[in-house]
């Protein structure tokens, strides 16, 4: 009896164990690409990203499908999305915007909390990327 008790819990916890794959929605718009960008806060370009609430646009070579929404939650957070609309199919207009703290799909004028990547009555959230701060100043957006 115990053997078998042992077994469950053996088998429980490697159930439980996850692997660190890449990130993925399984949106049918938007494919999966490997990258990596660092940004440096101590940048003009990327200085709004020391203040909460604020977001910036970055659009380099590699980084994402469309570019990528740089987000600073608060309190040490960074959230990181591309900036492909994830309910459209790749086209002139899918770019999204950063409006607030929002960023805006021109396509459908839907509107994506920065806080949480969701818009009201949609399929897909943003695609979210992983964010490291290397840092005090330098954070790494990948995936």
């Amino acid at each position: 009896m115990k053997r078998i008790f042992y077994f469950l819990i053996l088998f429980t916890v490697f159930l439980s164990c996850d692997r660190d794959t890449q990130t993925d929605n399984n949106n049918p718009y938007l494919p999966n690409y490997s990258f990596e960008v660092i940004l440096n806060t101590s940048f003009p370009q990327y200085s709004s990203l020391a203040f909460p609430s604020n977001a910036v646009y970055v659009n380099s070579a590699g980084a994402g499908i469309r570019g990528l929404i740089v987000f600073n939650a608060g309190s040490g957070n960074f959230l990181a999305y591309d900036a492909a609309c994830p309910n459209q199919p790749l086209t002139d207009c899918s770019t999204m915007t950063i409006n607030g703290i929002n960023a805006k799909c021109p396509c459908d004028d839907a509107e994506y909390s920065l806080f949480t990547g969701l818009a009201a009555g949609k399929q897909f959230p943003m695609k979210a990327y992983r964010v490291q701060m290397i840092d005090a100043t330098t954070i790494k957006v990948f995936n």
